[in-house]
């Protein structure tokens, strides 16, 4: 039966449905009201299993409250209430309701006790968060929106049939560590791994991302990934494969998007670069791996929002998103400047900046537990996502050439945000015991020893190093007017040429048929009509001494072959 807890979901589902039907400032007051009093209705509830409902011989617990949930629970309330604030200058009723629903769906999966509840909130998150790319209204965005939602909805199929196998085997629907036992744990497995980003199954995440609103993609950047790497902490830490995707994650992206000129998707690459690391520190299931993985997730939210802010800021008043198309935008727009330059301090691990005090863990992590070449790995990629994100994004768009494009500063609201969660990065990064406090694990770590900051520090100087000389002697890749494909050339291009090309074969075919049907038809009709016709030769009488002759002719012959 149902408790007298509040879950965090049911307050971001109302504010969605007044959201529906207000509009101005009350509108606007609402969804900034859901967050604020979701977190105090988070903070008051104490942890423990609540709302515990039967259904066909199941006991399903739909809020379950514990330290690993509490943690993404705040996360969620924050951002949400950074991308609100983002988007108050909206007047968009359908994209300001489905990002209410969004964040809410996210908030219900965190904190599912039961896979039910979860595969329930997982596809919420699907059908609620593709609006946020239709919302752009332009054939791109659709087009990039149904392909997204069918990649959601084969994750969900998956989860709904690894559900299925997993009460059958155990007679239980509880959300705990899974593991790859049986067909049920690879089903949820995979359905997991499409909404992390897995290589081979990321595709949605950088054909669908750049396509949406400016403040749709804020709110995209920070649910459905981070809603995945939760499930995986739930359900596969210590996982040794997801040490090696995890490592993969992290490195192949760096080559896409040090080529790709839409900035909006570079940082989509970065997502998955950085998702990559939280996903390494899963598979290793260490509780520093684990700390430094849900740590990465809480900053990653906050750094990564701030980037995408920042070129959505620059979207919003230039209307181009292209690195060839932009530049010298610091002389007009020094704030989104400085602000975006944060962001990527942050995310480049900086010290003193947030990402520095999380992907130090995962990376103290892998060395502790003998995973060596991993670290190599992280490490590469580490001085990667330095080059794509870390420089690429603001010298492209702020610096570099001057395109002269002579913008504003976007609306208050927009800098208000993106202010928040600078300051957030850098207070994270002084502070870091704030944010180890809410960790599920107990634990004694100091990031600021002096190993970590030289090696990070040396990282860092001999990157930019390589950046410099590379840009000087004219060897960095350009910003090309292009369209990069990766997978998704086998569903944009492979498939369709294929059906293309069967379909002109068929064509091909019926028209050589027609040709000789429309060549040889006459003679054969009139073959057959001039012997086979009521007038034909063959149907004429015959006299008795013919028809004689025929049958000796026959039997004659039928005693030779004999």
């Amino acid at each position: 039966m149902f408790g007298t807890e509040m879950a965090p979901f049911v307050i971001f589902f109302v504010a969605a449905l007044f959201a529906a039907i207000t509009h101005g400032w009350l509108r606007a007051a609402i969804m900034l009201a859901a967050p604020i009093l979701g977190a105090i209705n988070l903070w008051m509830t104490p942890e423990g299993s609540y709302w515990a409902i039967s259904f066909l011989d199941f006991e399903l617990s739909v809020l379950r409250v514990d330290r690993l949930a509490i943690l993404f629970g705040y996360l969620f309330h924050l951002a949400a209430f950074i991308a609100i604030v983002y988007s108050l200058h909206l007047r968009d009723r359908m994209q300001q309701t489905a990002s209410m629903l969004y964040a809410g769906s996210a908030l219900g999966a965190v904190f599912a006790g039961d896979l039910l509840t979860l595969f329930v909130f997982w596809e919420l998150l699907a059908i609620t968060s593709v609006f946020l790319i239709w919302a752009r209204r332009t054939n791109q965005s659709y087009h990039a929106g149904m392909r997204y939602l069918l990649f959601q909805v084969i994750s969900g199929l998956l989860l709904l049939g690894g559900v299925i196998a997993f009460a059958n085997m155990s007679g239980s629907l509880l959300f705990e560590n899974i593991g790859l036992t049986g067909v049920h744990g690879w089903l949820i497995f995979i359905a997991f791994g499409i909404k992390c980003g897995f290589p081979f199954l990321h595709n949605w995440l950088t054909d669908g991302y750049p396509e949406a609103t400016p403040t749709g993609t804020v709110f995209l950047s920070a649910f459905t990934t981070k809603v995945a790497v939760y499930a995986l902490a739930r359900g596969y830490p210590g996982t040794e494969l997801l040490v090696y995707i995890g490592a993969a994650m992290t490195c192949f992206p760096i080559f896409f998007a040090v080529i790709e000129n839409d900035l909006r998707r570079v940082l989509a690459y970065s997502l998955i670069n950085q998702l990559g690391f939280m996903v390494v520190g899963i598979g290793i299931g260490t509780a520093l791996a684990i700390n430094g993985a849900v740590a990465h997730a809480f900053n990653d939210v906050i750094f990564k929002g701030l980037l995408f802010m920042s070129m959505g800021a620059v979207l919003h008043v230039t209307g181009k998103m292209n690195g060839s198309e932009l530049g010298g935008l610091y002389k007009t727009m020094p704030k989104t400047t400085i602000l975006c330059i944060i962001g990527a301090a942050s995310i480049s691990a900086f010290p003193l900046f947030s990402g520095f005090v999380s992907k130090s863990m995962i990376m103290s992590a892998a060395l502790n537990n003998d995973h060596t070449w991993v670290w190599l790995m992280l490490l590469f990629a580490s001085a990667g996502v330095f080059h794509h994100a870390g420089i690429k994004i603001p010298y492209f768009a702020f610096f570099a050439h001057d395109s002269g494009i002579r913008a504003k500063e976007p609306p208050l609201n927009m800098i208000l945000a993106m202010t928040i969660a600078a300051t957030l990065c850098i207070t994270i990064g002084i502070f870091p015991e704030y944010l180890y406090q809410l960790l599920p694990y107990e634990m004694d770590y100091n990031p600021y020893d002096a190993t970590h900051v030289l090696a990070q520090t040396q990282l860092l100087f001999f990157s930019a190093l390589a950046f410099v000389w590379l840009n000087l002697y004219k060897m960095y890749p350009p910003e090309l007017l292009s369209v990069n494909l990766d997978v998704d050339w086998i569903y944009r291009r492979l498939i369709p040429r294929t059906l293309q090309r069967l379909g002109n074969a068929k064509q091909a075919l019926v028209l050589a048929v027609s040709h000789l049907s429309a060549q040889h038809l006459p003679k054969l009709t009139n073959y057959i009509s001039r012997h086979y016709a009521p007038q034909g030769s063959l149907a004429k009488t015959s006299s008795t001494g013919t028809a004689v002759m025929w049958i000796v002719l026959m039997l004659v012959a039928y005693l030779l072959i004999k």
